[in-house]
């Protein structure tokens, strides 16, 4: 008698055959692009010796008042950061939500714009997983999980008052969540939000027409089948992903450049802070996020949005989030104000942050009165 297998539920043989799948795909895309080492060397050799307006701009750990490690009911870590204001009539306090395989340097330039200024309490903090904040202790990566741990961010941090929630990507899909899971904060509590070069779902769409979030387009051709079972194949793929990633800098250097930024000659320092956070993030943290950023669907939770002032940038040279998916979140918020800077790619708060920190400080203002 043969022995029954759930339906749709890979077996450990199969989830081991498309586990070679994606380790052979990656050896490609890395092989194709490594083809030429001595010609990238000097790519980037060149490329960092280019003039550069942030050469001697100092990257990493900012200045703040207080630091805090909140621990999520599951037990995860997370590491905060907070900003007190200087002004005797605070205006709402800014609570900032990093991307995908970033932390909350992120924001380096608005914090440090904002923190001059003094007008507003601020709460950064690394999602799970990047950064200083701990793996999830359990369960699946999933968006909700992270609203969920955005939640406690605010008990925590902001347990009364109005707020201000910023996002970048995968933190503009992490407001929508927290909007889907507790919409009675928007509107009460809320009283603005920013969303920067993210997306309320349709990943798919942008995963076979270009990047795959951030990979090469190879990864892409592997198609749909291969999402469900990512977290099993890194069991088998991720410390050689790791040593890979790690072997391969100049490669990861200019697909950071590639896929990160919009204009032709980007700072070269931008580029290697980004593309520091990048190899911060372990191989597991990355595949396990992956899945629920493909299966990413949330445009019903924007309505909670609909009665809050929000602001929406987007560069529109953007890979990873393509400018349509902003322009779609503006659908279903008609009354949101759009901003769409030109020449930028995805870490559009980096790459152009004066336009940014103008629109977003125009925005604040708006919200005082």
């Amino acid at each position: 008698m043969t022995a029954s297998r759930r339906i749709g539920v890979p077996s450990q043989r199969s989830v081991a055959k498309l586990a070679g799948v994606v380790g052979a795909a990656v050896g490609v895309a890395v092989a194709g692009l490594a083809a030429g080492v001595a010609t990238e060397r000097a790519i980037v050799r060149r490329s960092k010796a280019a003039p550069d307006r942030y050469a001697q701009e100092v990257f990493g750990p900012q200045p703040c008042d207080e630091e805090r490690c909140i621990e999520l009911p599951d037990g995860t870590d997370l590491h905060v950061e907070i900003i007190e204001p200087r002004v005797s009539a605070p205006r709402p306090t800014l609570v900032f939500v990093h991307g995908f395989c970033l932390d909350m340097g992120t924001f380096h330039f608005q914090r440090k714009a904002l923190a001059e200024r003094g007008e507003h309490r601020m709460v950064f903090y690394d999602q799970p997983g990047h950064g200083r904040s701990g793996l999830l202790e359990t369960g699946e990566y999933d968006l909700a999980r992270l609203g969920d741990a955005l939640y406690e961010v605010i008990e925590q941090t902001v347990p009364e008052g109005p707020l201000v929630l910023i996002g970048h990507s995968m933190g503009g899909m992490t407001i929508m969540a927290l909007a889907e899971r507790h919409p009675e904060l928007f509107g009460e509590r809320v009283t603005g939000t920013v969303l920067m070069a993210t997306s309320a779902g349709r990943l798919r769409e942008n995963w076979v027409r270009q990047t795959r979030l951030g990979l090469p387009a190879v990864l892409g051709k592997a198609g749909a089948p291969l999402v469900p079972v990512l977290d099993n194949a890194t069991r088998f793929t991720g410390t050689v992903l790791d040593r890979a990633r790690q072997s391969t800098s100049n490669v990861s250097w200019l697909l950071t450049r590639r896929y990160g930024f919009g204009t032709e000659r980007p700072s070269p320092a931008l580029v290697s802070y980004v593309e520091e956070m990048n190899s911060h993030t372990g191989t597991e943290t990355v595949a396990r996020y992956l899945r629920t950023l493909y299966l990413h669907s949330r445009h019903p939770a924007l309505g909670a949005l609909a009665g809050t002032p929000t602001l929406v940038i987007v560069g529109d040279r953007d890979l990873i989030t393509p400018l349509r998916q902003s322009e779609e979140i503006v659908r279903c918020l008609p009354r949101a104000e759009f901003v769409r800077v030109a020449g930028s790619g995805h870490v559009v708060m980096l790459e152009h942050a004066d336009e940014v920190n103008d629109a977003l400080l125009t925005f604040l203002a708006r919200l005082s009165g």
